[in-house]
């Protein structure tokens, strides 16, 4: 664990430094100290910032410890940077990524139990009530729609609510790969206008074909594509084990900045 804490702040450290971030010199607490906080919060202690600050601070990582209050307006403040450091990474797996094969897919997120949907403060309507093929039932939440390389690391992603479906989502993702690079998805991205607008930016996206596509391919194709898609799933089920059953937070923007930590949490465990 020493190892990988020293390797995270040096990670964040380095990128603040690069795009010359700048800081009060009156801070006890560096914002390089605060990421590494709440990077280490959600690659052991499930989310738990307060225990990650205790344990950081009695391991004397960070002896400037701040309280639990200022140190989330801190955090809050520079949400931002987490997506820089996200995209920083993304781009390594590009260049890593010598076949330029990726998949996307979506995740749910649940806010809380489907009884206690009445009572929820976060998120309130229909909007945030999504379903799950895959296991027959609804959640309420959002969805983490991502595009992992064929080896499973992040390059991309974006939440949406729940009941936003992954066909919508198709043309909500940058695509800022390299030329001739394949996108692979399930059987509900399939869009050929976007199809035909990425060929042309010389980019391929190959979904698994419905029965009644008008574009249907050979089942050899059909089986190679299922089988790289489910790297994706990989992705999702290293996700799942850095999550808690339940995500601690009191508004709506605190709880999307943990699932977008998650997911950082994800690419950053690629690095060892």
């Amino acid at each position: 664990m020493d190892t990988q804490i020293i390797v995270v702040y040096c990670l964040c450290d380095d990128m603040l430094n690069a795009l010359h971030h700048y800081e009060d010199k009156q801070r006890k607490m560096s914002d390089a100290e605060i990421m590494t906080t709440a990077i280490v919060a959600v690659l052991y202690f499930k989310g738990n910032f307060c225990m990650a600050s205790r344990f950081l601070y009695d391991g004397n990582y960070i002896p400037n410890m701040l309280g639990k209050s200022r140190f989330n307006r801190r955090l809050h403040n520079i949400a931002d940077l987490f997506l820089t450091l996200f995209l920083r990474l993304g781009e390594t797996w590009k260049q890593l990524n010598e076949k330029s094969v990726y998949v996307i897919d979506s995740y749910p997120i649940a806010v809380c139990d489907n009884y206690r949907i009445c009572r929820s403060k976060i998120y309130q309507g229909e909007a945030w009530r999504g379903y799950i093929a895959s296991k027959k039932r609804y959640f309420y939440g959002l969805r983490i729609h991502i595009m992992v390389t064929e080896t499973g690391e992040p390059v991309e992603f974006f939440l949406e609510p729940g009941a936003f479906s992954d066909t919508s989502a198709l043309g909500l993702y940058q695509f800022d790969l390299p030329k001739h690079s394949w996108v692979i998805g399930d059987k509900a991205y399939n869009d050929y206008t976007i199809e035909d607008v990425m060929r042309e930016a010389e980019i391929e996206l190959l979904p698994l074909r419905k029965k009644n596509s008008l574009r249907p391919v050979p089942p050899y194709t059909t089986y190679l594509r299922a089988s790289i898609r489910k790297t994706v799933e990989t992705t999702g089920s290293l996700i799942e084990r850095l999550l808690p059953k339940s995500i601690h937070a009191v508004t709506a923007k605190g709880f999307e900045l943990k699932v977008a930590l998650f997911v950082l949490a994800c690419s950053i465990n690629f690095l060892w």
